[in-house]
């Protein structure tokens, strides 16, 4: 299936890893009119504990709901890094908080270092680390618009974050553009 697009995100409990799955997969399949399927996994210790997202985009329908091989991984913290590291194919994308996460020596993959934390404390408020990475994906892998991820976003936050939300979603975004001049 040529057009479809498997992405994992990973990291720990408390980063909005698992939120941030169902905001791609809602701008996939509601904005963008396309198949979307999510599934994700957490640890029992919910904060703090290893969790991923799973979202596969395609253009006609999913038949099998689990990712294979990762087209785009995105890792939050270093053990999730670790964990999934193996998962990926030479030619997955792989998109990491240059914060959070050592890479070492990988052959073969793209290595975009990401800055979530750090411009989500700049924004004054950490929780928004993973809008941050939807701004930097968005921009960066082109597998969802930017306007479905934006429309997502405000339906999935509270309504008094939507404006501060909207300014990491954006900053994420121009942040993976400055990767690419």
């Amino acid at each position: 299936m040529a057009d479809k697009k498997q992405v994992r995100l990973c990291g720990f409990g408390g980063q909005g890893v698992i939120l941030a799955g169902f905001i791609i997969g809602q701008a996939a399949a509601v904005h963008d009119h396309r198949q979307a399927v999510l599934t994700q996994d957490y640890g029992p210790e919910a904060r703090g504990g290893s969790c991923r997202a799973d979202v596969i985009i395609a253009d006609s329908p999913i038949p099998y709901p689990y990712l294979t091989s990762p087209d785009v991984l995105v890792a939050l913290s270093q053990d999730a890094y670790n964990k999934y590291l193996p998962t990926v194919n030479p030619e997955t994308l792989i998109i990491y908080d240059q914060d959070l996460v050592r890479t070492g020596t990988v052959e073969g993959n793209k290595l975009l270092p990401m800055p979530a934390r750090r411009l989500a404390e700049q924004l004054g408020r950490l929780a928004v680390a993973n809008v941050v990475m939807l701004g930097f994906f968005t921009a960066a892998t082109r597998i969802v618009t930017p306007e479905s991820v934006k429309l997502a976003v405000t339906a999935a936050v509270p309504t008094r974050t939507v404006k501060l939300n909207m300014n990491a979603f954006e900053e994420g975004f121009r942040a993976a553009l400055q990767l690419h001049q």
